[in-house]
């Protein structure tokens, strides 16, 4: 049940300091908590003997209202100092898991939904947080409050009452362990559940469009309802189970009161105590009702921040597939695929088969072929998106292997099919690629993509919010910014995997026109199904199942048979890309 706790021993040792303040307040407001019911019995056999004064009345009276404030100072330093170091903490972790999010490979977000990822960051992270503040308090309360209180009522009143008072405890104590176990599963189940739930959320939101045009709004209310019904059946489950706590620690705390109330008014017709002996001990039972319920509580907490701490160490433990081994710095970018072949890790087939190129520092490499012949994991395998496959891929003499992540995407310039915006101004997006740059290499930039007549119609201009994941712009806009975004950071190498795809043919040879003075002397890589986007590469590759079956350059392509001489004649009668040859 405590073992988030022992996990978490790091923090706890670095803050010592603090959480041992923490326990000394916490002591001394116990004991200071147990002095006002013994000088209220003190007072009542006081007036029973008829020797209170006035001068007693208000010398108790004071020390009661000392006792109250100096014990509210303890509690308000404890406190802040208990609930702060819990957020911290939070903030810590979760700090940590951003940092895991943004290091790990895409086979990661392939194995994992994006739904459960932000239950860990959020809800669970919140059950941290609750057992590492109020699971503590509880757990003092229930331990160190309970020990003080039976301690004062024993050596101030009566040992055997006291005994015969705290007999039901145990029962309570096993049978809270037990439901608190049960807890730990049923609570992993839910937040399961509610990270599925939360997944299905962002689908319909970020396909609200597409649901609406095939009106679909109705199944895809049913599902959800579905979905949320199947998460509060079972929250439903943690709940009946925590609903036991309450009830269980009434029964055994009424029968602590009828225990001392029997056995006490013998004890004070023996004369072995007195009346106002018997009125402090029930003021200290009474008091003994929240250390009672703390401790169904402390089996409760414990174990949902236990059962949500292990889920958020499932992420942070992930060693990425992907290595990040570091060589000394490529000065150039001269690129050799020799036998290269790759499966992903979740596949069954091989994705890459036998691949050889040979590019020159400073060439253009065009990758053509039909859908899902393997270009764009032939990128991923540059870009160190997934873990090497069989063979070798060269860059500057250094395997790609070998390089550091950062310092190979450092020297690329990535622009992706997918287009990713985010929902900031338009300066803000193509500043992502370098937030250092000047105005003048951001203008320029935005001239190379052919952005510049797009952002004179926008009505603030480079202000412009673009709304989540481009939502505002039109397909051909959200690629152009995207290039410029790259172009901005003048990478050794610009690789445009399918990013002219949305933009007209005009467009279009601007654009490369632009790149080939632009970038002259750097290495460009074109990912496309459109053969006038390459036809000016050094070399040009054709892609069909994972093998480079074509491979030359457009003159030379052109003049052969096979699928680049169909593509382009198909071109030159009028027609556009065909997958189907």
């Amino acid at each position: 049940m405590f073992d988030i706790l022992i996990k978490l021993k790091w923090y706890f040792k670095k803050h010592k300091l603090k959480y041992g303040v923490i326990l000394v307040l916490l002591l001394m407001q116990n004991v200071l908590d147990t002095l006002p019911p013994l000088f209220l019995g003190r007072v009542i056999d006081q007036i029973s003997s008829g020797s209170m004064t006035q001068e007693l009345m208000w010398e108790s009276v004071g020390l009661l209202l000392s006792i109250i404030l100096i014990s509210y100072l303890f509690n308000y330093t404890w406190g802040y100092l208990l609930f702060g170091g819990a957020y911290d903490i939070e903030s810590i972790i979760r700090t940590r898991l951003m940092g895991k999010f943004l290091l790990l490979s895409p086979s990661f977000y392939e194995r994992n939904k994006t739904g459960d990822l932000m239950a860990k960051a959020t809800n669970d992270l919140r059950s941290v947080n609750v057992a590492l503040g109020f699971g503590v308090l509880t757990l003092l309360d229930s331990t160190v409050f309970l020990l003080t209180i039976v301690i004062v009522m024993g050596v101030t009143i009566s040992w055997p009452l006291t005994f015969l008072a705290m007999l039901p405890l145990p029962l309570l104590a096993v049978i809270e362990a037990k439901i608190g176990k049960r807890i730990n599963e049923t609570h992993s189940e839910s937040q399961k559940s509610f990270g599925a739930m939360n997944d299905s959320v962002l689908e319909v939101v970020e396909g609200v469009r597409l649901t609406r045009s095939f009106v679909q709004e109705d199944a895809e209310n049913k599902r959800f309802r579905k979905m949320t019904g199947d998460y509060l059946d079972k929250f439903m489950k943690v709940e009946r189970l925590d609903a036991l706590f309450r009830p269980l620690t009434i029964i055994i705390t009424t029968a602590s009161f009828v225990t001392a109330f029997a056995f006490g008014s013998v004890l004070v017709n023996r004369g072995q105590i007195t009346t106002g002996d018997i009125v402090a001990f029930n003021i200290y039972l009474n008091m003994l009702v929240w250390p009672m319920f703390a401790i169904g509580m402390l089996f409760n907490i414990m174990q949902r921040g236990n059962a949500s701490y292990n889920r958020i160490i499932d992420v942070l433990d992930v060693v990425d597939d992907v290595g990040d081994d570091a060589v000394e710095k490529i000065e150039n970018t001269s690129m050799n695929f020799s036998d290269v072949t790759f499966r992903y890790p979740t596949g069954d087939r091989e994705s890459l088969q036998d691949i050889n190129i040979e590019l020159k520092a400073g060439e253009t490499l065009g990758v053509v072929g039909r859908t899902a012949s393997g270009k764009s994991t032939l990128i991923k395998q540059l870009l160190k998106f997934y873990p090497s496959g069989s063979g070798q891929l060269i860059i500057d003499g250094v395997k790609v292997s070998e390089l550091s992540k950062s310092e190979l995407r450092e020297k690329i310039g990535y622009v992706s099919q997918e287009n990713i915006l985010f929902s900031r101004t338009v300066k803000e997006n193509i500043l992502f690629g370098r937030p250092d740059a000047t105005e003048e290499e951001m203008f320029e930039a935005i001239r190379l993509s052919a952005f510049d007549q797009d952002l004179k119609n926008m009505p603030q201009g480079l202000e412009t919010l673009v709304g989540e994941k481009g939502v505002a712009l039109s397909g051909g806009q959200k690629q152009r910014i995207s290039i410029a975004r790259s172009l901005i950071k003048n990478p050794d190498i610009l690789i445009l995997d399918d990013a002219l795809s949305a933009v007209d043919a005009k467009t279009e040879k601007r654009i490369i026109e632009s790149i080939q003075k632009s970038r002259a002397d750097k290495t460009t890589i074109i990912v496309t199904h459109r053969l006038s986007a390459v036809q000016h590469a050094d070399l040009i590759i054709v892609m069909d199942d994972g093998e480079i079956i074509e491979i030359g350059d457009h003159k030379t392509l052109s003049s052969k048979e096979g699928w680049y001489s169909t593509q382009h004649s198909y071109y030159q009668t009028g027609g556009g890309p065909d997958d189907r040859v």
